[in-house]
């Protein structure tokens, strides 16, 4: 049996020079993408976190970000933990948008689709989770440190010993002395159960959003900036509604030094606390979603535009 040249044609054919290009861009505008997203929600990523943690604190969300300005301030309060969020997002969607682009072109083997644009909304969202895999590994250590210090001043409020407020660095050798490396992924199981399902929605979301944004005839890339972040939004609330659950139970895994895994902290929380706690912080963070997930993609589609630009 042959094929025709006609048939040929249709193909898809991937250079291992596009690959490595493709890569590279990607992986910039992921960083970049993921430094917009701390400075624009750290102040309420702290705020989820410390409802998260230790929720008897608090009444709701603006009293902990009162609480927080007031005791703490806006440096050592509401963007504590800064520079491990910046390593944790800049790492984090690196990698994960590095790996999305490339599991976007296996997706495209697979499916035999003729072009990448043209993938569905299944198999972007199935790109997005196996991309994940990935991400959570270079998310999972600096997460931990970013959390324990934005509820630092929690932990020493439940102990006996008087306050004492280390930077990352000390945190970091701390861990590593106390438990080795391995107490730095802490919470990797939860993490990567939080991560996989949460971005099959995530880039679903963008990218079904982004399909029905596009009018007929255009191309999703040319829908412009202000439709870009509306489909940035969109993809954040559905990733963050869906996954929350999870991300309780591995905020406190990790802040708390639990032992537990998934599945036992959960079913513990559950019974201590009622199923209400397992969206202790949601109004927070689906606040905060909303402009950082936007500044994410926005940031991340046009550093791509520039980069292919200027590197064809």
């Amino acid at each position: 049996m042959t094929l025709e040249t006609s048939e040929l044609t249709n193909i898809p054919k991937i250079t291992s020079n596009t690959n490595f290009k493709d890569g590279i861009i990607d992986f910039i505008g992921g960083s970049l993408g993921g430094a917009m997203v701390v400075y624009v929600g750290q102040p309420l990523d702290t705020v989820k976190v410390k409802m998260q943690t230790f929720p008897q604190l608090y009444g709701n969300m603006y009293d902990c970000f009162v609480k927080t300005l007031k005791s703490e301030g806006v440096v050592r309060g509401l963007y504590a933990g800064t520079i491990p969020a910046l390593a944790a997002n800049i790492g984090e969607n690196s990698v994960l948008f590095a790996g999305y682009g490339a599991c976007q072109k296996l997706m495209q083997r697979v499916t035999h689709t003729d072009k990448m644009e043209n993938l569905s909304v299944v198999s972007n969202a199935t790109a997005g989770s196996l991309a994940a895999f990935f991400s959570s590994f270079t998310l999972c250590p600096t997460e931990l440190i970013k959390c324990k210090l934005q509820a630092m001043r929690e932990c020493t409020l439940q102990s006996d010993k008087p306050a004492k407020f280390i930077g990352p660095y000390e945190l970091t050798r701390q861990i590593v002395q106390l438990e080795g490396v391995r107490g730095l992924f802490r919470g990797l199981g939860s993490t990567i159960a939080r991560e996989m399902p949460g971005y099959f929605f995530f880039f679903g979301g963008y990218e079904g959003t982004r399909a029905l944004l596009a009018k007929e005839g255009q191309s999703k890339d040319d829908i412009g900036a202000m439709n870009t972040m509306i489909a940035g939004a969109a993809g954040g609330l559905i990733f963050w509604t869906v996954i929350f659950p999870a991300d309780v139970v591995k905020s406190r895994i990790q802040v708390q030094n639990s032992c537990n895994n998934l599945f036992t902290e959960t079913v513990q929380i559950f019974k201590q606390e009622g199923i209400g706690s397992l969206y202790n912080g949601l109004k927070p963070t689906l606040l905060r979603t909303v402009p950082s997930t936007a500044a994410l993609f926005v940031t991340y589609e046009y550093t791509k535009k520039f980069l292919n630009y200027v590197l064809s």
